[in-house]
């Protein structure tokens, strides 16, 4: 049986955010791209994850003006990315076969990992990615 590898179902075109990047702009990403996972680098290593559920867990809630369009963000000026982003990161080859990802989501109930390859990002591989993959294999 042969087996898929993990760069033919993963995300190339990367958003992520730079360590020195702010809470403010990695919310702004997240809705502005409609995406729940963010690679962290500093340079082009990779030194952290931030979902968007990070973001949830200190702001409790989006608090809006009047308006509708404004999002109060002073709680995020009291955080760093650093501070709230996950560092233990787990991480693929992009050659690596798509069960070494699945593995992962399921062993370390992970739903996001960063794709490497020669130790430099080039991607990301979600569940999502993963059910799309199976998906379109049982059809």
């Amino acid at each position: 049986m042969k087996t898929t590898p993990i760069q033919k179902i993963m995300t190339q075109n990367l958003v992520k955010l730079n360590l020195e990047d702010t809470l403010t702009k990695a919310e702004s990403l997240f809705k502005s791209h409609k995406i729940r996972h963010l690679p962290v680098v500093n340079g082009d290593k990779i030194v952290g994850m931030l979902s968007y559920n990070d973001l949830l867990r200190i702001s409790f809630a989006d608090a809006t003006d009047d308006d509708g369009d404004t999002v109060e963000t002073t709680v995020y000026d009291m955080f760093t990315l650093e501070q709230v982003m996950s560092k233990q990161v787990s991480f693929v080859n992009a050659s690596d076969p798509i069960e070494v990802a699945a593995e992962l989501f399921i062993t370390k109930d992970f739903h996001a990992l960063p794709v490497l390859e020669n130790d430099k990002l080039v991607g990301i591989v979600t569940t999502t990615d993963m059910i799309r993959f199976y998906n379109t294999k049982c059809k």
